[in-house]
């Protein structure tokens, strides 16, 4: 690593950035477009994706600060450096435990612009004191307001498993942001970025002219880092951490790419890194999943159970009307935009006949991070029990330990709750799903797609394991074993110089585990 080189982890604010020599990935073609082509903005994107950064580049750029743009792309594309009042909310200071947590994020920052702009006795409320705060810089400066409001549905995101404080929370943001839609004669410019659009926040439902660029293909890239980005700017970094971990440039690079490329704001658009994960990558010269770590969806895997989702769908076949992708309504049943807006899904395809996304993970990062959270909800005492972990099943099939291996998946299934297993048998087909998935980040494994595979595949170095599972009262570990072969589930394998292992189980419906098996090496 080229410690000459300071990379902006956790680095939010552009004058901080600049002025003090950390690694910068020009946006700012980006933003000199926004700032000419219109006024009011929102923009959508993850969770540690940059947004908070590009806000505070708008801020410095809206403040006349040309010294800290100099060798930047807007340098050599703004004439006029203007220098304009900026109101610059942020709304990801607090936890929204409670309704007060609210009060005091609005109170404290709009105190603070009270103190540079005044206040009025007659402003009793924060819908008033925004509006009155508007008109002052207006009428004191002769230059309309810059009003930029970072993480706008961080409340709302926040109490989203807590209806009433949510409603609560709701009602006061529509009042406190439908102050903007009578500000049009005292506003420059307006952002508000967040996650996810709320139908219901009077902002969207009124302020029509409010312009969302989430899914324009023109700014598909402004928040997070392009591969082409990543090379121009990082080749210094990949190619210490090649040599780290032993591996050419172009080996890197693609392992780079399955962990953390793949996000498309826009159908047809470049793929988009996670800046967090790249970031942190390179400081730690160790390949984690950075981004998953720093917050589990519990909220949103709960949802994916209410509803009854299938769960291996959410691999590449899930599909979403265009409308429907970018607005979210609390109570609505379908977890799908809130996975996408999220970045636990990103768009794969796009079907313009029937105008409809098809939605995938993105990467390996979110597809394991996001697979594990679902296995500690389908199998929460297991997960509780380390000895459950994927890992654990592997190093059983890694050590020739058939039986251990069936002894251990014996019971992680009896562990499954009786409330949970008597819902419905889904749910075991689901946890034996995410098990095996899960198993995927250590060895090569293949789970029941389509007619002609065995239920189960896991490739090591040296051996093939195909599995065959059957309900005890429909069939026996024998049948199970001879469905193999009937089926010609070997076939593929059959090639190559890797013995190969076939097990035939019963799953025992009374016992709610596996009941038996079998074993035969081909």
């Amino acid at each position: 690593m080229d410690f000459s080189r300071k990379l902006p982890i956790g680095i939010q604010d552009f004058e901080s950035l600049r002025q003090d020599g950390f690694l910068y990935v020009d946006k700012t073609a980006y933003l000199y477009r926004i700032v000419n082509e219109g006024r009011p903005y929102f923009l959508g994107r993850p969770r540690r994706f940059g947004k908070s950064l590009f806000l505070s580049t708008l801020k410095a750029y809206f403040q006349g600060k040309k010294e800290l743009f100099e060798g930047l792309a807007i340098a050599d594309l703004e004439k006029d450096w203007v220098e304009y009042p900026v109101f610059h909310l942020d709304l990801n200071l607090g936890s929204y435990a409670q309704f007060s947590d609210l009060e005091h994020v609005l109170n404290a920052q709009l105190t603070l612009l009270e103190s540079q702009w005044g206040k009025e006795d007659s402003e009793g409320t924060f819908s008033t004191r925004l509006a009155g705060l508007m008109r002052r810089a207006y009428e004191k400066t002769k230059k309309r307001v810059v009003v930029l409001i970072d993480e706008y549905d961080k409340p709302l995101t926040s109490t989203l498993d807590k209806p009433e404080l949510h409603e609560q929370i709701r009602e006061a943001l529509s009042g406190f942001y439908g102050v903007l839609k009578t500000a049009d004669p005292y506003l420059r410019f307006l952002l508000l970025t967040g996650i996810t659009k709320f139908s219901k926040v009077s902002i969207f439902s009124q302020l029509n002219q409010l312009q969302d660029i989430s899914m324009s293909k023109y700014f598909a890239g402004v928040c997070g880092i392009s591969e082409t980005e990543l090379i121009a700017n990082f080749e210094p970094e990949i190619n210490s951490l090649a040599k780290d971990l032993n591996l050419s440039y172009e080996e890197m690079l693609a392992e780079l790419k399955k962990r953390y490329d793949g996000y498309h704001f826009c159908e047809n658009t470049e793929g988009i890194y996670n800046p967090f994960s790249l970031l942190n990558t390179f400081s730690s010269a160790a390949l984690r999943y950075y981004w998953f770590s720093t917050g589990t969806p519990t909220f949103l895997v709960k949802m994916l159970k209410e509803a009854n989702f299938d769960i291996p769908d959410l691999e590449s076949d899930v599909t979403i009307a265009v409308p429907a992708i970018a607005d979210y309504r609390a109570g609505d049943t379908n977890p799908l935009p809130l996975l996408y807006q999220t970045g636990y899904l990103t768009i794969k395809d796009f079907d313009q006949l029937f105008n409809e996304y098809r939605l995938g993970f993105p990467n390996e990062e979110v597809k394991y991070g996001f697979l594990d959270e679902l296995q500690r909800i389908y199998s929460p005492v297991a997960q509780q029990n380390s000895g459950f972990i994927a890992s654990s099943f592997v190093k059983d099939l890694m050590a020739a330990n058939v039986d251990g291996f069936m002894t251990r998946l014996r019971a992680f299934f009896a562990d499954i709750p009786n409330d949970l297993s008597n819902k419905s048998e889904k749910d075991y087909q689901t946890s034996f799903y995410l098990l095996f998935k899960l198993m995927g980040q250590f060895v090569q494994t293949e789970v029941k797609s389509a007619a002609g595979r065995a239920d189960m595949v896991v490739w090591l170095k040296d051996t093939i394991y195909v599995f065959e599972f059957k309900l005890a009262e429909n069939a026996t570990a024998e049948e199970a074993l001879a469905q193999i072969d009937d089926k010609g589930y070997l076939i593929p394998y059959s090639a190559g110089e890797r013995k190969v292992v076939k097990i035939g189980a019963e799953f025992s419906r009374a016992e709610r585990t596996l009941s038996r098996w079998v074993r035969e090496d081909g």
